[in-house]
């Protein structure tokens, strides 16, 4: 699978477990570890949090003419702690965290004030430029 190993956190452990198989469920993922062979084993690790390490995600943040970015596709890791800034050139603060609505995606920017602006891609958010590691968006500083 192509996000393995996982790293598990749960109830202050951390394990390490190779995913032979796994997808999408509703709110949720099932999947396949290597070692884990009956239910009781699996019912244990639920709820638990995954990570993976960064590399096995490819490169997304901008992506190319053709890859996923190309659609501004971004993992909020790489987003978060970037500056924001409108069209003019005010910064609006950093990106502290991103959370989801149902809707859209939503950067919490942290500057001298707080601004709760909508990742939308192309309207919204103008540009994300990873080499400065700045986002221009479209936003009133007073909102």
């Amino acid at each position: 699978m192509r996000y393995s190993p996982w790293l598990l956190r749960q109830d202050g452990q951390e394990s390490t477990w190779q995913v032979l198989a796994g997808q999408a469920h509703g709110d949720g993922v099932v999947a396949s570890l290597a070692g884990i062979t009956d239910r009781d084993a699996a019912a244990a690790l639920v709820g638990a949090e995954i990570e993976v390490d960064r590399t096995t995600l490819g490169p997304a943040l901008g992506g190319d003419a053709s890859g996923p970015g190309a659609t501004g596709e971004y993992f909020w890791v790489d987003l978060q702690g970037m500056e924001v800034r409108t069209p003019s050139g005010q910064a609006l603060g950093v990106v502290d965290h991103l959370f989801e609505t149902g809707a859209n995606d939503v950067m919490v920017v942290a500057g001298a004030g707080r601004h709760l602006i909508p990742f939308l891609y192309g309207t919204v958010v103008l540009a994300v430029d990873g080499d400065r590691r700045v986002i221009t968006v479209d936003w009133d500083p007073e909102f």
